[in-house]
């Protein structure tokens, strides 16, 4: 099955009224499950004829499908299953058929306003073969649904099940559910809390010696504090054995993670439209695993980003995509379809791996449309993703310096001391480094030129601290200083930094706008072509540039005394056979300059497709760049591409006008607003169905920042979670929990799915 999913009353801000004849049901006061009327127009009609209901004949599919509801009384218990233990759903032919037609003649004088259309004779034939006609689908889908049931334990929390009266549990089944949510709540306390499963390692015992890890003292301590339930199971069980396997654990963390993320994807397929990004891969227990986040807009209008899980990371492209994919549908339950961005944050050499996953799900999904992430600077992206060794390892030796002086606030002093006397003439250059050497600077614009300007102190202090006579430094930090100053010495380093700082000057002003304001992104959009014709004319000229930059490295190299040469692991491969006319500038022309440049060239253009473009030229709605541009836009010539995300797509043209001379007219007084996320929460956009329905579209893609912080934090929390947690101390399950602690959770739930899935 694969129907619409069921509305559940109590998530939702207003009540959705039943739209059968006769029915008064409302979500607010049933826990009963509401269906949407379907998009595809022939079951629709069927809904639409089987309802009887003339005024909504004249209504269009997405137009019931947004504003009509059917409660599960109207549909046969066949019709309605699982699709997971957590979600009910209609089957595919599911139509609906179980009406009471009459009971509102019994009160002539009532003002009934769903008039029950009077049916011709022809239109009674018409019906009674359909009846047949489903009677026979009914069957079918009986069977089909029974034999489904036998395999998949599903979790009751629709209309089904209300029609018989539930069996009374015997004492042993209550106990059971009451020690099987004891279990749970200590395990949610350990997600939400961050404690390890196993607070210790074998090794710290001798051979023998039981020693209970974090879960089984947790719950000694509960017996202990007066848990009857649990004090009861396990009073006559000796104390150095497990209370709870290994294996009892790990499904009952699936299902808390399952659970909690599914209170997530629940708003995520209300809104129907979301982005999928993806950040760094990280190590979790021993195994490379991609975190995944989804944007969408809420209910209440606001731009979220939430953390959904972590997928384990393949090596074989192809492999990751299927993987991707069939995680996202399959296990998730999202339907690709209503994906309008994939952002993909990698580290140095899954950039390409990434790609491929990228162009896969754009074979599948053309409106899954390829962007930058808000979150990550355009030149550091590129950086990532330049397939050039030196590149790789001269990103890894700058994030290694910057944590190194992160740790210490002793070093960060001893540079600051450096800087002081290196920037003696020039204070406010060295005041604004030393700020710089504070924060994160590796995830800058301009980083390299940061870099830059800094070697010359970073290579003293470094030198200064690990040549240190006196106990001043422990043996690690003067140990990482030694390295960390060889490596920054080194010749291949110094030309790979500066031949970047030059190279990606010609993007630094454009990414910078790509993380402003709306009107920033919306004029950077239109400026790309200048950007790729700059670069396209240093290809041209590369000779003269490269020798340039090349003079700019050997300057910077004299003054830090290092020699200027050729790479030592290209003479070793070499073994002295290679041409003695090769100088050092030839070689880094042909193995740096010009392949990351014509890299950087190919990036931009993939990564602002056609598409990409168009949609952030629709950017024009926000009231502010209508402004600027003198409210002389044209954004129905854009807006094609999310012409069927439209609620009435014939009148946008009208309804845009609307838009622009409620602007261009309004009054003194009023500001317009700047953001998506002003002008998604003007209180009269209920009137712009169009533009609302566009700018929560433009609002997902993942290059657009999240304006409200609050509803960018899953990020935040994921990063904290990934630096207070070791390694070997991670666990996706226990993350997600962890990640998520605000989100709510049912025990019942989690407690019955348990019963039924490992009876």
């Amino acid at each position: 099955p694969s129907g619409p999913p069921a509305f559940k009353g109590a998530a939702a801000t207003m009540p959705n009224f039943c739209a059968a004849p006769n029915c008064t049901r409302k979500s607010t006061q049933s826990d009963l499950a509401f269906f949407r009327f379907p998009r595809d127009p022939a079951r629709c009609q069927r809904w639409v004829e089987n309802c009887r209901r003339a005024d909504l004949e004249d209504k269009t599919p997405d137009q019931l499908n947004k504003h009509y509801r059917l409660c599960a009384k109207h549909f046969e218990t066949s019709m309605i299953c699982r699709s997971s233990p957590y979600r009910t759903v209609l089957r595919d032919n599911a139509v609906p058929t179980i009406f009471d037609l009459t009971s509102h003649l019994n009160k002539p004088h009532s003002r009934y306003r769903k008039r029950i259309k009077e049916l011709s004779e022809d239109e009674i034939r018409t019906l009674k073969q359909q009846k047949i006609d489903e009677a026979f689908e009914r069957q079918q889908a009986t069977q089909e649904c029974n034999e489904s049931n036998a395999q998949n334990t599903v979790s009751e929390e629709g209309g089904q099940g209300q029609e018989e009266e539930a069996v009374p549990l015997t004492v042993e089944e209550r106990e059971n559910k009451d020690y099987l949510k004891s279990l749970f709540e200590i395990l949610i306390l350990m997600g939400k809390q961050n404690i390890p499963l196993d607070g210790r390692t074998v090794d710290e015992f001798p051979e023998g010696i039981f020693a209970s890890d974090n879960f089984q003292a947790l719950l000694e301590y509960r017996i202990n504090g007066g848990d009857e339930v649990l004090r009861k199971r396990f009073e006559m069980t000796a104390v150095n054995v497990e209370y709870c396997s290994k294996t009892q654990q790990k499904q009952m963390l699936e299902i808390c993670e399952n659970c909690v993320r599914e209170e997530t994807l629940r708003e995520v397929r209300d809104s129907h439209f979301f982005s999928i990004v993806t950040d760094e891969v990280v190590d979790i227990a021993g195994e490379e695993h991609l975190p995944v986040l989804v944007r969408f807009v809420d209910d209440s209008h606001n731009l979220r980003e939430e953390f959904i899980g972590f997928l384990p990371y393949e090596a074989d492209p192809e492999m990751l995509a299927v993987k991707f994919h069939a995680t996202i549908t399959e296990k998730w339950g999202l339907n690709m379809e209503y994906c309008r961005g994939q952002a993909y944050i990698v580290s140095s050499g899954f950039a390409s791996k990434m790609k491929v996953v990228a162009t896969r799900l754009l074979e599948k999904y053309p409106q899954a449309v390829y962007t930058l992430c808000s979150s990550c600077a355009l030149n550091v992206w590129l950086a990532k993703s330049v397939p050039v060794v030196g590149v790789s390892i001269a990103l890894g030796t700058m994030e290694e310096v910057c944590r190194l002086f992160n740790q210490s606030p002793q070093l960060l002093v001893e540079l600051d001391n450096t800087i002081s006397a290196l920037f003696q003439d020039n204070e406010e250059k060295g005041n604004e480094l030393k700020q710089i050497c504070r924060s994160q600077w590796t995830g800058r614009h301009d980083t390299f030129e940061v870099l830059v300007d800094l070697m010359q102190a970073l290579v003293l202090c470094l030198d200064a601290v690990s040549s240190d006579s006196t106990v001043r430094w422990n043996n690690f930090i003067a140990g990482r200083a030694f390295v960390l100053s060889s490596a920054l010495t080194d010749f291949d380093f110094i030309v790979t930094i500066v031949i970047m700082k030059n190279l990606l000057s010609f993007t630094r002003a454009f990414g910078r706008n790509l993380q402003g304001q709306t009107s920033d992104v919306f004029f950077a959009a239109g400026s790309l072509t200048a950007v790729l014709h700059s670069l396209n004319e240093v290809m041209e000229h590369i000779e003269v540039y490269h020798e340039f930059w090349f003079e700019e490295a050997t300057n910077l190299a004299t003054k830090l005394d290092v020699q200027i040469k050729l790479p030592g692991k290209f003479r070793r491969a070499q073994q002295g056979n290679f041409d003695p006319d090769l100088t050092s500038e030839n070689y880094y022309k042909e193995i740096l300059s010009v392949p990351t440049l014509e890299h950087i060239i190919q990036e931009l253009k993939d990564i602002f497709s056609e598409q990409h473009l168009k949609a952030l030229k629709c950017l024009s709605l926000v009231p502010s760049v209508m402004g600027q541009l003198k409210f002389n836009t044209s954004e129905e010539h854009h807006a094609d591409m999310f012409k069927n995300d439209l609620p009435n797509p014939d009148t946008l043209s009208a309804e845009l006008h609307c838009w622009r001379i409620k602007w261009k007219h309004r009054g003194k007084d009023i500001e317009l607003p700047a953001t998506i996320y002003e002008a998604l929460h003007l209180p009269d956009i209920k009137f712009f169905p169009n533009v609302y329905a566009l700018l929560k579209v433009l609002c997902i893609l993942p290059l657009m920042k999240v304006e409200n912080e609050k509803y960018g934090i899953g990020r935040k929390r994921l990063k904290a979670y990934l630096k207070n947690t070791l390694t070997e101390h991670r666990s996706s399950n226990l993350a997600l929990l962890n990640i998520n602690f605000d989100i709510k959770h049912d025990l019942d739930l989690m407690v019955d799915t348990y019963i039924k899935l490992y009876p």
